[in-house]
């Protein structure tokens, strides 16, 4: 039978499984594969997998319950071995990468902080007051002024100042940020954010983190939702 894998631990990990069941239309007990120092969390499944909303929480709460306790190397959802021996070999095959790997994460979970132009409108009265030029353009349009270029010309000058602002704002979050991780992550924000910045974070840290975040917060100007997610399973820190 095919099997579901949700991530790799240690062969210590005291993998408290009692009651918890796995993805899939018909939810197998979870359950581990042991291979040397390591183990593989699994569960049974008959069927191809979709991340469905009831599998993405199922796949998150193994998680979740596993690192309570101890590190581990979280896998992405959606990841399948054929059987219990396939799964030995690649513990096998990967055992030092594993380790090492383990070693590096212990003690430490993934937080997100994302920030958002929460109050678009805010911003757009900063511009047009900071901006001479900005502002000029903008008393034209209101007192009539013919040119059909006008407001091309404004919406391209105000486009661009609030993505130089966005960019300065994400780089100095990701610099006051950054000391309170061991590692650090940048990825390309989705809209509507402008940051998405993923920070490994020891446990002795993570206080630190949170009040750092929060006068971050305080300080920042313009409609901005800036927000700190986690502890997470430290999915963007497994090499």
């Amino acid at each position: 039978m095919a099997l579901y894998v949700y991530a790799i631990t240690g062969k210590d990990h005291p993998h408290r499984l009692d009651g918890l069941t796995g993805v899939g239309s018909d939810p197998s007990p979870v359950r581990t594969v042991t291979a040397g120092p390591l183990c593989a969390v699994v569960s049974d499944i008959s069927e191809e997998v979709r991340p469905k909303r009831r599998d993405l929480q199922a796949h998150q709460e193994v998680l979740q319950s596993l690192m309570a306790d101890a590190v581990i190397l979280p896998l992405q959802f959606g990841y399948f071995a054929s059987d219990d021996q396939a799964v030995q070999q690649a513990l096998e095959d990967n055992a030092e990468s594993y380790t090492a790997n383990l070693a590096r994460l212990d003690g430490c979970a993934e937080y997100h902080v994302r920030a958002t132009q929460a109050d678009e409108d805010e911003l757009l009265r900063q511009i047009l007051r900071d901006s001479p030029e900005a502002a000029a353009l903008n008393e034209q349009i209101r007192a009539g002024a013919p040119d059909p270029q006008l407001p091309l010309a404004l919406g391209e000058l105000i486009a661009r100042e609030v993505r130089e602002r966005q960019d300065a704002l994400a780089a100095g979050l990701v610099q006051a940020l950054i000391p309170y991780g061991r590692e650090h992550a940048s990825h390309p924000p989705s809209s509507p954010d402008f940051l998405n910045l993923s920070l490994l974070v020891a446990q002795d840290r993570v206080e630190d983190l949170l009040a750092a975040q929060a006068g971050l917060a305080r300080q920042i100007e313009g409609g901005v939702d800036f927000r700190l997610t986690g502890p997470l399973p430290p999915y963007s820190f497994v090499q």
